[in-house]
């Protein structure tokens, strides 16, 4: 009989009516045996990346096969993501993992989370750059030189949100969007949404299944509202207020912080959505359920990250 994994000390191992591999020890850690997919993982990235890069790189108007190799690549993505999580749900299910391989997971996300914010952060200090510093010193404050005459003498040291609407030559007038619009009811949807998948963890705390599913189903839902009205601004801007991402600095830095956090919201509803169908199978418990842990963690960071915005894009 193969173990699917061993551990550092003795252990007694059963078989599941299910045929999966079992295990009575909980003092040692848990060692998965070789597995292939980080191997997988690396030639399909890799795969990925080569397509993008030929892509990008092609002739106007031409794609070359360099689209086609990214296609192939997202699809491996895709299907090693679903076989190497496939993997560990069945290693959690098995009773493999005991509490230190739970702290392990925990320092993990925690540690991604991390990356994240580090990833924002950069955004964000790349955005306040711009407005405090070099915005004002085009304009010549600070040193007299009146520097915006290399690019255009009728240059306005303004951000676009305080009324600057950019050159007419370079992407031409543009509106920012209001803030009381779209942009308050996605925060609205998205503080609604930090209720309902709270509310649904104190739900698997207590062991009440039919509320954790109509709550984590209503922050599936939620998640996709915000998207759908995040698609609806982006027209809007594109086509009624010329916002696009040829609307100098302040367009780039809007589609670049709000188009990442769009992205990270719609990972966000899918890895809600699998935990939901996960829920439903059976597969947490009061008291093993860090699986839900880490996409709740997540969806708050999402929020935190879309407060920000909300703020130091749309109304400052």
């Amino acid at each position: 009989m193969k173990s699917p994994g061993c551990y550092l000390g003795a252990k007694v191992i059963k078989r599941s009516p299910r045929g999966l591999i079992m295990s009575q020890q909980h003092d040692a850690y848990f060692v998965p045996v070789a597995s292939y997919w980080p191997f997988v993982a690396a030639v399909v990235m890799f795969t990925t990346m080569f397509g993008a890069a030929h892509w990008l790189n092609a002739a106007p108007g031409e794609t070359g096969f360099g689209k086609t190799v990214w296609l192939v690549g997202m699809v491996g993505v895709l299907a090693m993501f679903f076989g190497w999580f496939r993997s560990v749900i069945r290693e959690s299910l098995a009773g493999s993992y005991n509490h230190q391989v739970d702290t392990s997971f925990r320092m993990g996300m925690m540690w991604f989370i991390f990356s994240e914010v580090m990833f924002f952060g950069a955004f964000f200090g790349a955005l306040f750059y711009i407005r405090m510093f070099s915005v004002p010193w085009l304009g010549g404050e600070g040193h007299g030189v009146l520097t915006h005459q290399f690019l255009w003498n009728d240059y306005a040291a303004s951000w676009g949100a305080n009324g600057g609407n950019g050159p007419q030559h370079l992407g031409g007038a543009f509106r920012t969007v209001p803030a009381w619009g779209l942009p308050l009811l996605n925060t609205l949807i998205l503080l609604s949404s930090s209720v309902t998948v709270t509310i649904a963890h104190h739900a698997l705390r207590a062991g009440h299944r039919g509320k954790i599913l109509l709550f984590l189903g209503l922050t599936v839902l939620l998640g996709a509202l915000f998207v759908n009205f995040q698609a609806h601004e982006y027209i809007e801007a594109y086509h009624e207020l010329n916002l696009t991402l040829h609307s100098g600095v302040y367009g780039s830095t809007f589609f670049l912080l709000t188009g990442f956090h769009g992205l990270h919201v719609t990972l966000g509803t899918i890895m809600l959505a699998v935990i939901w169908f996960r829920v439903l199978k059976g597969h947490f418990s009061k008291e093993h359920h860090f699986g839900f842990e880490a996409v709740a963690w997540y969806w708050h960071f999402v929020d935190v990250v879309w407060l920000g915005l909300f703020l130091f894009v749309y109304i400052l």
